[in-house]
Parts: structure tokens; C-alpha cells; sequence
């Protein structure tokens, strides 16, 4: 002991010696040809580490022998390994605290834990989920024991646990007994071993004994019944105490106190492979990183915890320590927040930084009011699953890594959509919640397979009403992450997110059962300035990769920077695009103004801001489509607040070189029947766009004898006229106006429609019959074209610059 006894041990825990020693022994050099009577002494020394348990029984007295000899086997592994390769469970039947005090100054940190003598299940507990996580971990990368992949791959992901049993000499119970065996059983492979005292029992598999003769003497199974054995003396207690405070003291410097974000990323960016999973570190435990694995095995997470609890922050430390890790073609984001919030806004590119997460495809925030924008995210993904389904069942493969290997110039990362307080997607009793639950279900079941992976974050689930008696979705969300004080994101049972302290997670990997758990203090990833700096060394690495799609719910689309209306041009399917669509892909609605029945539009509803939106939204795209001389647009205004809008796009459509003027809203009845009396003139397009249709119906309706009325000429107008190239955008501020409009003809002459702020019940007539749920919503619209929808979609009316604005 002089020459260990206070050194703090160096051995990395790769390999660990086979034998330690306990004594030595004394035999006749007689047996080995040396001169009679000459005694010949050796070391005896016992398995242990990866080896062998060990049952020790005393005798009577001899307990201060029983514990210098466990001393010093503990101190002599602890002594030769770095600190935080070896940990020790005490446990003993008849002492709460004063087990082996000596070890005190370990017990401030991971190295020594003493457990309640009251609780033993609690310790075997604890012992089983260590056997079973590091099972399925060894297992799942083809490896037999924790050794076996040590040996192989040069490095060490588990510390070795001693567990010591101090009994007194009486059966266990038998439900502890059953427990015993059960870990003892495949504790070894786990790098697990026991070290029982007086307790009695026949464990399964390698266990070496140690019988007590005397306060000096024992027996050993590794000598032999007829050898007896002498113990080593009892180390110094003082300098077993100075060993020990030198060790924890190490210990506590090589854990280094709290993290930081960096320490999560790697030394080089971008060179994991995603093939068969994705991993990474999300925190820290003792000093030792925290991993987050998520594959075929682990498919989908489930992360919870009230607010405040540091559930935003956790999203921002795995999201970093990913993205450092994989480069874009490895990985894929969808980022999907429906709190009132900016959470992921800062991901896409903003007037203040111009930078973003090149792994991102989408970033959608401020949802919270537009579910439907949740159901296009989960109906993209269920899209993209089939895809890739039909690739695998091209290549005759089973699941991606298959498919990249086989498709080695194809485009498969692994997708990873992250969904923020995803429970306001089936806040409503509602078509939206039963398509959300049925495709939610189909990717949590299939999506494995095919790369693509969900990461669901709610403070509470226990709402959910959508997923009573369905639990296919949470059931494939075998990883689990519990913040302090969450509820119902671990098993019932586990109780661990209780007791977690603040600023770190509980993270599980076996559903949340209890021995899956693994404690992680979670670096501040969400301050000021902390991930916004490695996003731009990102941004600079990968940034030409193109751009995210940023979705914000609580901005209104503008139409000059809307996709879609710069993608017009010239054609011959001109488009009158109404609103910006709640999808994935930057798509706005359209309605194709052909030379077929019904390519009419018409608004329906008082809001004027979005009424004006719309109108001229279709209005402009549709002038963009055509040549100056191809096209006549002839505007009328009866409502007089906006007459200056409808003047001001009557000179933009002139500047633009199109033909186009203002009719009076008195000078209507002869507008209409002069457009009545050339539906059958060729050779040049018309829209006719109404602004309050219903504020001149009775002058509209007006005869003399013996001639048609305005109302008919424009009834002639909207029935013959979009076969002749003649088309109307019309404003009525209520159905019941339109149906007055239309007559007994039917709504056959209205092909699409844009309701504002009308409720559902009324639209039925125009929708087929079919019952439309629908309650009016700030900035918000319902968009059907008979020829294009099986039923009405919600879309959002472009922004208006009003006189004023900036």
C-alpha cells in the first residue's frame, strides 16, 4: 500500500487487471523439488471487474476484518483507475450511515453512494435499469458484454459499478432474493459486480468466496479448503481518508464544474454520418456527456415540462449539438412552434440577422391560430414517407441506411420535425384534429424505417383528448425527456422529473421506465447571442444550400414578395391569385380564370381591408399575365370608402400598359349592359370587378317596361360571359346579397368564392351542400374553387399597404 495508497489511479478503464489482491498464503517448498521444510509464500488475490462477484462470510468478531479486507479491494480498484471509472454501492442491513467511513469524502460525489438500509429494493432497482440499459445499448451495436465493446472499440462509455452488500447472516426476503439473482445474472456483462457479506444465497453464475476463520485467517475458493489464508492488515485509516479526499478532489476537477454550450459541440462540424442514427449530446452528468440517440430504435421523443422549466432551452442545446455534428445532406429540420412566440423565428433569416440554420427547410411560428398549418406539415412528411417507401421498395431494401447504401447519389438525410406545445393541433373537436391523429399515428408507426423522426414538446399531455384509447402515437416515442416538475412524459411509476433541480433533464431512452433514466445538467443554449454564433458559422459553412421557408402566423403575407406572384408571367391559363395557402411549400390560391362556366370569383363578407386585398391581389396577378392589348379591366366602386383604393389600382393597372378605367357605381346599369352586348366580340380578355355589389342592387334591378334590367344583364354577364373570355371579381358583403344577385338560377355561375368574415352554416349552398365548419378569423379567409376542392380551405389574404404606412 505505500507504493498506491493517496495516488490517484491513471488507467483510462479500458482494460482492468484480472486479479486483487486479498492476502497472501504459505505453502511446503516440499511439492514444488525445494529443500523440505523451506516455506514458499504467494500473493492469493481474487476476481472482480468483468470477472467474477464475491461472497464473503465472517466469523464470529471478525467484523473489523470483513471491512479492512473490502477496504482495501474498493480502495485498490478505485486507486488504479481515473477518477470516475468506478463506482461503489454501499449498502448495509444494520447501519444507516457509518458504512465504511472512511469513504466519507467520496460520498460528495458520483464515486460512493451509501444507500437507506430500509430500501434495498430501491438499490436492486437501480441495478437492474443499469443492467438493462447497457444491454440494449451493447446489443443494439452487436456486442456481447460492456467488455466485449470496450476491447473493440478502445474506449470506455460506462463506469464499472462495485455494489457492496453488508447482510447479518439471515435470509433475505424472498422478493429481494428473487431480485438478487436476477441482477446478479447479467450484472458481469454489464460491468457490474457484487460483493455480498453474510448474505446468504447461491448466486448464478462466477462468484468466488472468501470464509473467515478468525480475525486473520480466511478460506478461499481460489485456494482451496486445506489453504488457509492470511489477510492483509488494515490500511491506515488516515491514509485511507487522505486517498480518498485526493480522489474526489480529482474527481470534482475533471468534472469541471457547470458547462457551457460549446462544450456540447464538437471539435470539427460536420462529420457524423446518418445512416443508421443520429447522436448526440445534449448535457451533462458528472462531467460525463448526456447522449440523445435518435434511429430506428429510438424513432420519436417526447419532451414535457410547465413553463419556465427549460423546455425551449433544451430544444436549442439538441438542436445545436446536431447540427454541429451533421451536415445538411445528413440532416433535415421542420421546426413547428405554435406557441405565441418567436421560439424558432430566429432561425430563418430576419432584418436583424440575415443568417440562418442552413439544416432548416421550414420554420414556422406563431401557429397557435392556424392548425391547418400543423396538418400541411404532417401531410408534407406523410408525402415525403411514401416517397421514400416507393425508393426502398425500388431498391428492395427495408429501411434508409439500406437505401443510401443502394441509392448512394440519391438524397435521403434523416428527417428530424420538431413540433413546440403540438397539443394546440388537436386543440378542437374537429376535421383538423381527426386528419392530424390519423397522419400523426401513420408517422409514428412507419416513419422509422424511412428516416423520418418526430420530436413532440407539450407542457401537458394529459389533455389530449384526440389520443384517448390511441396510444400508438406516445408508445413509439420511446425517448422520453422530462424537465423539472413535469408530468405524464415518464411512467407513472417515475418519479424522477420530481426531484430533478433546476437547469437540468431527466433523459430516457426505454419509454420511460425508471431504470432508463439519466440526469443532465442542460447548458444555457437560449442566452443572448450563445446558438445565433454558431448558427452563423454554420450559415457560412453550408449557407448556400438555400434559405428555410419561414411561416409566421402572425404576419400577413406580402403579394410583391409572395413566390408565387413573382413566378407569373405570360400565359394562356391566366390565374387570379386570392391568398397566401397554409402550406409547407410557399404556395398562394389561385383560381384559373378559363374559358369555361362558372370562372367567376366572388368575396363574401363586410371586412373591407381583406375584401380590398383580395380583389386587388387577384386583380394585379391576373394583370401580370398578360400583354398590354390583351387584356380590358373595368372597375366599379359602390361603396365609397374605397374609391381611392379602387382609383389607385386603376393607375397602376394603366402605368402597367394595361386598358382599364373607374365606372360610376350610377354609370353601372349601362357598364353592365354594354359588357352584356359584347360577350361575343373575341380577340381580347375582360374582368369586370365589383366593389359592393349589393349597395347597387336596386338600382341594378330598376327597369323600364318593356326592357332588361341591369340585374339580368349582369346575371347574362356572369353566365355567358367567362366562356367568351369575360370574367367577374365580385364584392357582396353578405351570401344572402349573392344568392339576391344570382336569382333562381342556382350558384352554378360562381365557381370559387372567398369568405371573410361569414360564418359556415350560410356557405353550404355554394359548397356542394356539404356542412363547412368555419368561424371567422382575424387575417383570415376560407377559399373553395368547385373545380379544384372536394371541400374549403383556409387562406390568408395578402397585406394592404394602407395610406400611411411605412
Amino acid at each position: 500500500p505505500g507504493e498506491w495508497l493517496g495516488r490517484t489511479g491513471f488507467s483510462d478503464g479500458v482494460t482492468a487487471p484480472g486479479l486483487w489482491r486479498v492476502g497472501s498464503a504459505t505453502v511446503d517448498g516440499l511439492g514444488t523439488a525445494r529443500t523440505p521444510g523451506t516455506d514458499l509464500t504467494f500473493d492469493v488475490a481474487v476476481p472482480l471487474l468483468d470477472e467474477s462477484h464475491l461472497a464473503i462470510t465472517s466469523a464470529p468478531k471478525t467484523r473489523p476484518t470483513v471491512d479492512a479486507l473490502v477496504e482495501n479491494l474498493l480502495m485498490r480498484v478505485l486507486s488504479t483507475f481515473e477518477p470516475g471509472a468506478v463506482r461503489v454501492h454501499l449498502w448495509d442491513v444494520g447501519q444507516l450511515t457509518a458504512v465504511l467511513p472512511n469513504f466519507y469524502a467520496l460520498s460528495r460525489t458520483s464515486a460512493v453512494t451509501v444507500h437507506d438500509p430500509t430500501r434495498l429494493e430501491d438499490l436492486l432497482d437501480e441495478l437492474a435499469g443499469h443492467v438493462r440499459r447497457i444491454h440494449t445499448r451493447t446489443m443494439q451495436d452487436g456486442y456481447a458484454s460492456l467488455r466485449a465493446m470496450r476491447e473493440a472499440t478502445g474506449r470506455r462509455i460506462e463506469p464499472w459499478r462495485v455494489a457492496v452488500l453488508y447482510g447479518n447472516g439471515e435470509d433475505l426476503r424472498p422478493e429481494h432474493l428473487r431480485d438478487l439473482k436476477r441482477v446478479a445474472s447479467g450484472a458481469l456483462a454489464a460491468g457490474i459486480s457484487l460483493i455480498l457479506v453474510d448474505v446468504p444465497t447461491v448466486l448464478g453464475g462466477s462468484v468466488e468466496t472468501v470464509s473467515l476463520l478468525d480475525e486473520r485467517r480466511a478460506i478461499t475458493s481460489m485456494t482451496g479448503a486445506d489453504m488457509p489464508v492470511d489477510l492483509d492488515p488494515p490500511l491506515p485509516a488516515g491514509g485511507v481518508t487522505t486517498a480518498t479526499s485526493r480522489i474526489a478532489d480529482a474527481l470534482i476537477a475533471k468534472q469541471g464544474g457547470p458547462r457551457a454550450f460549446g462544450d456540447l459541440l464538437p471539435t470539427e462540424f460536420g462529420r457524423g454520418h446518418s445512416a443508421r442514427e443520429l447522436r448526440a449530446p445534449v448535457g451533462f452528468f458528472e462531467g460525463e456527456p448526456v447522449e440523445v440517440v435518435i434511429g430506428d430504435a429510438t424513432p420519436h421523443a417526447l419532451i414535457g415540462g410547465p413553463s419556465g422549466s427549460g423546455k425551449t432551452n433544451f430544444l436549442y442545446a439538441l438542436l445545436g449539438s446536431l447540427t454541429a455534428r451533421y451536415s445538411p445532406d445528413e440532416l433535415a429540420l421542420y421546426l413547428l412552434d405554435f406557441k405565441e412566440g418567436v421560439s424558432f423565428a430566429g432561425l430563418a433569416p430576419g432584418r436583424k440577422d440575415a443568417s440562418w440554420l442552413p439544416h432548416a427547410r421550414l420554420v414556422g411560428v406563431n401557429v397557435n391560430t392556424d392548425r391547418e398549418f400543423g396538418l400541411a406539415l404532417l401531410r408534407y412528411l406523410s408525402d415525403e414517407m411514401r416517397r421514400r417507401s416507393a425508393a426502398a421498395k425500388e431498391y428492395e431494401v427495408t429501411n434508409l441506411a439500406e437505401l443510401r447504401e443502394q441509392d448512394p447519389d440519391g438524397h435521403w438525410p434523416r428527417i428530424v420535425a420538431v413540433i413546440d406545445e403540438f397539443q394546440y393541433l388537436f386543440a378542437e373537436r374537429d376535421a383538423v384534429t381527426a386528419m392530424a391523429t390519423a397522419m400523426l399515428e401513420d408517422l409514428a408507426r412507419r416513419g422509422r424505417s424511412q428516416g423520418i423522426h418526430l420530436i413532440l414538446a407539450s407542457q401537458d399531455i394529459a389533455g389530449i383528448e384526440a389520443f384517448w384509447g390511441k396510444p400508438a402515437v406516445f408508445e413509439q416515442c420511446t425517448l422520453r425527456v422530462a424537465m423539472p416538475k413535469a408530468r405524464r412524459v415518464l411512467a407513472e411509476a417515475n418519479q424522477a422529473a420530481v426531484s430533478a433541480p433546476r437547469w437540468h433533464a431527466v433523459v430516457n431512452h426505454e419509454s420511460g421506465v425508471a431504470h432508463g433514466n439519466q440526469l443532465a445538467h442542460i447548458p444555457d443554449a437560449s442566452d443572448r447571442g450563445v446558438f445565433p454564433a454558431l448558427q452563423r458559422q454554420l450559415w457560412q459553412r453550408y449557407g448556400a444550400q438555400g434559405r428555410p421557408r419561414l411561416f409566421d402566423g402572425a404576419v400577413a403575407p406580402v403579394l410583391d414578395s409572395s413566390a408565387a406572384f413573382s413566378a407569373l408571367g405570360r400565359t394562356d391559363r391566366a390565374r387570379a391569385l386570392v391568398g397566401q395557402a397554409i402550406e409547407v411549400a410557399d404556395n398562394a390560391h389561385a383560381v384559373e380564370m378559363a374559358d369555361s362556366p362558372g370562372r367567376n370569383l366572388a368575396v363574401l363578407g363586410s371586412s373591407r381591408a381583406e375584401a380590398l386585398s383580395v380583389l386587388e391581389a387577384a386583380t394585379r396577378s391576373l394583370a401580370r399575365q398578360f400583354a398590354p392589348g390583351e387584356v380590358e379591366f373595368v372597375l366599379c366602386c359602390a361603396v365609397p370608402a374605397c374609391e381611392d383604393e379602387v382609383g389607385a389600382l386603376a393607375e397602376r393597372l394603366v402605368a402597367d400598359g394595361h386598358k382599364s378605367g373607374v365606372v360610376a357605381a350610377d354609370d353601372l346599369p349601362a357598364a353592365v349592359a354594354d359588357l352584356a352586348s359584347r360577350l361575343t366580340e373575341g380577340g381580347i380578355t375582360r374582368f369586370f370587378v365589383l366593389y359592393g355589389v349589393d349597395a347597387v342592387l336596386p338600382m341594378l334591378e330598376r327597369k323600364e317596361p318593356g326592357s332588361t334590367s341591369g340585374l339580368d344583364h349582369l346575371r347574362t354577364v356572369l353566365k355567358q360571359g367567362p366562356a367568351s373570355g369575360t370574367h367577374v371579381l365580385g364584392w357582396w358583403r353578405g351570401v344572402a346579397r349573392l344568392k339576391d344577385t344570382l336569382g333562381f338560377g342556382g350558384t352554378d355561375d360562381i365557381g370559387a368564392w372567398v369568405a371573410l368574415d361569414v360564418q359556415g352554416n350560410e356557405l353550404a349552398p355554394f359548397c356542394a351542400g356539404q356542412v363547412v365548419h368555419w368561424s371567422p378569423r382575424p387575417g383570415r379567409a376560407l377559399f373553395f374553387d368547385r373545380t379544384t376542392h372536394a371541400s374549403p380551405e383556409v387562406t390568408i389574404p395578402f397585406h394592404r399597404e394602407e395610406a400611411g404606412d411605412a
